[in-house]
């Protein structure tokens, strides 16, 4: 069983930013960890859907499953962000072979995830789509800039791809764009679009609304006029606030109760 309100005090821990704030749970059994882990990948596709990031049959978010380490759940490939729910995902192994569910997976969500998932040990999740911020931003050969603290979260720790070899469905293209990311939280492609991953697939949720609204907001300052970004003492004290991976975690909560509360459809098993 999932730990109780009266244990979760016992792991209440303050992040380095000085708040206290409750860390992920602690399962009794992978069962149970792998139902909590697809639950959430459901409320994260439901909330892809909401914040309008569906583009056709593009985009995709996986989390590696608690037992068989070398394999992840995924969305099926050709379903709606708005309609996906738990009994929808599938398990895909090192090979691209479905191992549990009755869908298949969508080619580049293999080629991605299983190299992202391979290259990272401290990869448990990954989210990918193609977003218009995201877009815009790399068409200028751009990533964020510390122009406020939400930016900064991704200062020095995002990468621009710009090897476009056309839509990734080859196994090369995925190590290649996995080997780029290297350690950080945030890849942009080139005429392709956004990829974020996280210890957790709460955070690396957070972490990709976060450089979304983010990369909207720097569109708009460039618009305007010209931007002033922080210099990089501040972007650096900024980003051991906003960069907290316990506090991005934490954050997801809120989006995964309303999600939840709004959709519980997505929870059918």
């Amino acid at each position: 069983m999932t730990t109780t309100e009266e244990e979760q005090a016992s792991y209440l821990a303050d992040t380095h930013t000085g708040l206290p704030m409750p860390s992920p749970p602690v399962f009794a059994t992978v069962a149970e960890e792998r139902r909590h882990r697809k639950q959430r990948l459901a409320a994260a596709m439901r909330l892809f859907g909401r914040f309008g990031f569906g583009e056709g049959i593009s985009g995709h978010i996986s989390v590696r499953d608690p037992e068989h380490h070398d394999r992840f759940w995924v969305n099926p490939f050709g379903v709606s962000f708005n309609l996906v729910k738990v009994r929808d995902l599938i398990c895909v192994d090192s090979t691209g072979r479905v191992v549990e569910g009755d869908r298949p997976v969508n080619p580049s969500a293999f080629v991605i995830h299983a190299a992202i998932h391979d290259a990272r040990d401290d990869a448990e999740a990954a989210a990918h789509a193609h977003t218009v911020h995201s877009r815009a931003l790399a068409a200028l050969d751009r990533l964020l800039e510390p122009v406020d603290q939400e930016s900064a979260a991704f200062y020095e720790d995002q990468v621009l791809y710009s090897d476009y070899r056309g839509p990734s469905i080859a196994v090369e293209q995925g190590r290649d764009i996995a080997d780029n990311l290297g350690d950080r939280r945030a890849i942009v492609l080139k005429h392709h679009g956004l990829i974020t991953v996280g210890r957790t697939l709460d955070e690396a949720l957070h972490w990709f609304l976060t450089f979304d609204s983010c990369a909207q907001v720097q569109l708009l300052a460039m618009a305007a006029g010209t931007q002033v970004p922080m210099d990089r003492k501040q972007a650096l004290a900024a980003k051991d606030g906003f960069g907290d991976r316990q506090l991005a975690w934490f954050s997801f909560q809120l989006l995964y109760d309303e999600i939840t509360r709004e959709q519980p459809d997505l929870l059918e098993e």
